[in-house]
């Protein structure tokens, strides 16, 4: 089923579906000869937002958790795609150590360990967990809700190596999306893949960096489409040295959220759109739905309370935050049982492998959804074998809608590809 899209079926979007559809055969080879000079991150999952009249990326995880989101159904094309992904990187792999988060007694989240072991062992791999958490010297069971267990063991570094007792991994899969910072222990090993790379953590990158890298290649699609780039591209603008708490760098804040309004107020106007611009304020690194705050009005900056204050002057880990992106908001106009919902895009390697709807009740059409109380409906995406239909009526087809959704979150993994590129500390440097 297609979730019910609140805006008229006359609007920009489906012309956009017809026409994505109508060049298939384009996009395709677009994307195939881009995987020719760029390696596709291990994994990806990609939050796209759908206002009926602009459909964009609004963010781009490098570490997705949630794979227990996917229905059983996507498994055997995350299993194809997995080992596609390691035929590439270490075709003689056998065995993969897992790292995940360092707290892992969420059990939404050791579901989704759970799966990613299934996923990987299933592509011909020995599977095991390694954990960051030094508190845990020996092997320790962690019970899961469906009855079945996962066991966390110490991880052990030699002097290139990482590894567990009795087990000498070829590959290194990371699920930790170093929020805290870059552990010794994950440092220098020169003879083992470690994926994703340490520069794709928190640590290092930057939410405007891959923004800027998805404006690039949104314009190199936009061009092979014949369209403004900005139908499928969130504007955004960045401030640093930033301290909510201590009121400082707001005026960078208050200049920024004003000129991107302003920007957004003039495309507005040129697509006849009558909705109120309005803009995304978040943390510049980091992830989990932390350190986010809409702002319709640079005024309301003024009066910012105690409690927002402190909820953007932290993320997970208790990270502070310094640095923030301010990024054009995009609605989300569709709706699953009347409850907000958004796309989230799942992919494995280059390929969509699946995904699901984050719905949330209590949340506007102009809010982050990714927040307590949030649920996850497998929805449209529940079967990934229909395959685009052209010809039908835009806006009618699922497998059509997941189609150019599809296309959207492979735009932004492509960018990501760029963005790790750029931020490689590895990368030879030419003059």
């Amino acid at each position: 089923m297609v979730p019910h899209l609140i805006t008229a079926l006359t609007g920009p979007i489906n012309e956009l579906e017809q026409r994505i559809l109508e060049s298939m055969p384009a996009i395709e080879r677009w994307f195939r000869l881009e995987w020719m000079e760029h390696t596709p991150p291990l994994y990806t999952s990609v939050d796209v937002r759908n206002a009926g009249f602009k459909l964009a990326p609004v963010d781009t995880n490098l570490f997705p958790g949630g794979w227990n989101n996917l229905t059983e159904e996507m498994l055997p094309l995350a299993v194809q795609a997995a080992m596609a992904a390691i035929e590439k990187i270490c075709p003689e792999a056998k065995n993969l150590l897992l790292v995940p988060e360092r707290h892992t007694r969420n059990t939404f989240y050791l579901m989704n360990v759970q799966r990613l072991m299934q996923i990987f062992t299933q592509a011909g791999l020995n599977v095991r967990l390694g954990t960051l958490d030094e508190t845990i010297d020996k092997p320790t069971q962690l019970d899961l809700p469906d009855g079945g267990s996962l066991t966390l063991e110490p991880l052990i570094r030699t002097r290139h190596r990482l590894g567990l007792k009795d087990f000498d991994p070829c590959t290194i899969l990371l699920n930790n999306d170093l929020s805290a910072g870059i552990p010794a222990v994950l440092e220098n090993l020169h003879e083992q893949y470690l994926l994703p790379p340490l520069h794709a953590g928190w640590a290092v990158r930057r939410k405007s960096k891959h923004f800027h890298s998805y404006e690039e290649v949104a314009k190199k699609f936009a061009k092979l489409m014949g369209m403004d780039p900005w139908l499928i591209n969130p504007l955004y603008a960045q401030c640093g040295q930033v301290d909510f708490a201590q009121g400082q760098g707001m005026e960078c804040i208050q200049t920024q959220v004003d000129a991107l309004i302003t920007k957004v107020r003039r495309k507005y106007k040129e697509y006849g759109i009558q909705e109120k611009p309005f803009v995304v304020v978040k943390a510049d690194a980091g992830t989990y739905g932390m350190g986010i705050m809409t702002v319709r009005d640079a005024a309301e900056l003024n009066e910012i309370g105690r409690r927002t204050k402190n909820k953007m002057s932290v993320i997970k880990e208790g990270q502070p935050i310094s640095e923030v992106i301010i990024q054009e908001g995009v609605l989300t106009n569709e709706r699953v049982n009347d409850a907000v919902a958004e796309p989230v895009v799942y992919m494995l390697d280059r390929y969509v492998v699946g995904g699901f709807y984050r719905v949330h009740a209590e949340r506007g059409v102009d809010e982050n959804l990714n927040a307590p109380g949030a649920a996850f409906v497998p929805l449209a995406f529940a079967e990934p074998n229909h395959l685009p239909r052209p010809g039908v009526k835009p806006g009618a087809s699922a497998p059509n809608r997941f189609y150019m959704y599809g296309v959207i979150a492979r735009l932004a993994m492509l960018a990501a590809s760029y963005e790790l590129e750029a931020t490689d500390p590895d990368a030879e440097v030419y003059d």
